[in-house]
């Protein structure tokens, strides 16, 4: 039976392929040589399957284009409309988590399945810091195509990633710390350093910009968490200052830059592992915080200038107003930590 006009057509291609039928638009125009000018609606395995398609996109042409989203498509959407509205660090996160997706990014979104979110994070080779943001990525991408209308499930929750490792809190011990010592030219130990003798959280550390590391007043300032934390002033130990000296000279938005541009949590994670398995150690950058508080406590420190440098609600902090003299007696204070 003959298509009504303007509805469009089937036709077969000549050759041997595995999908013949070509599904095309109706005629809307001729070129400069007199041929009919139509849109490819798509390549189908039988006239029975081009006929069903045609039909779709006459019920509605969306609902065809929607289909062909591949899922670079979609991510690239993604980016320009929902992730500016997520955290710095989040965003940065998801988006390097992309390219362990790498083998599906021309595959039509609507026809990726659970299991083929599921290899990209089990052949990721990565921790559960990187598994986790992986997972994470093919959540807000499901929701993002939901909304589309490009599916009608989300099988993204059915994958899963490694587990977060308990957080013993543990500190360094005096043996791993000089052992962090003796290597510290190796790649990014001397990053392992600087959270120890400094007690900055890892979102703190990694937000800390240029400006915000004072070699003159020697003094770095920070904190985003509390109310107490938030720009919160904690001096340069002089262990670690040839160390930030070293960080700032090579440039960069932050204090601690890969290859040039902030880094990710994910991506510093991913970096303090291999710090950790190099050298036998096992810890989560969480607890370079709790051994700056250790090594404080242990060499005398004043409590009032250890929560405030720590960045803790107390009730001894009082005017927490950082003037010259606080400043002084916070290094004063943060010195009495002889551990090398």
């Amino acid at each position: 039976m003959r298509n009504p006009n303007g509805y469009g057509s089937v036709v077969k291609l000549s050759g041997k392929r595995r999908r013949p039928f070509m599904v095309r638009s109706a005629v809307h125009g001729y070129d400069d040589r007199g041929f009919p000018l139509f849109d490819i609606i798509g390549y189908t395995a039988t006239r029975e399957e081009g006929n069903i398609l045609l039909a779709q996109f006459n019920s509605d042409p969306w609902d065809v284009d929607r289909a062909k989203i591949t899922l670079q498509e979609l991510f690239d959407l993604w980016k320009e409309k929902k992730a500016p509205k997520l955290g710095e660090s989040n965003r940065q996160s998801l988006c390097s988590a992309f390219k362990h997706c790498s083998k599906l990014v021309n595959k039509p979104y609507k026809m990726i399945r659970s299991y083929q979110m599921q290899e990209t994070i089990d052949g990721c080779g990565k921790g559960y810091s990187t598994q986790g943001a992986i997972k994470n990525l093919w959540g807000h991408l499901d929701h993002f195509a939901l909304e589309l209308d490009i599916i009608n499930r989300c099988y993204s929750e059915l994958i899963t990633s490694a587990p977060i490792p308990p957080t013993s809190r543990v500190p360094f011990s005096n043996e791993e710390i000089h052992t962090l010592w003796e290597h510290q030219a190796e790649p990014w130990v001397d990053s392992v350093l600087i959270f120890i003798y400094s007690g900055w959280r890892i979102t703190e550390m990694l937000k800390l910009k240029a400006e915000d590391v004072n070699l003159t007043e020697n003094t770095m300032r920070g904190g985003i968490k509390t109310k107490a934390g938030k720009g919160r002033i904690v001096p340069i130990h002089s262990f670690i200052r040839p160390l930030v000296e070293t960080r700032m000279g090579e440039g960069g938005p932050r204090l601690l830059n890969y290859e040039g541009k902030a880094i990710s949590e994910s991506k510093y994670r991913e970096l303090w592992g291999e710090v950790m398995a190099r050298y036998g150690m096992n810890h989560v950058p969480h607890e370079a915080r709790h051994t700056f508080e250790s090594l404080l406590d242990s060499a005398g420190a004043n409590r009032k200038c250890i929560d405030l440098m720590m960045g803790h609600t107390s009730k001894d902090t009082g005017n927490r107003v950082y003037n010259h003299k606080t400043i002084k007696e916070l290094s004063l204070n943060l010195e009495l930590i002889t551990n090398k």
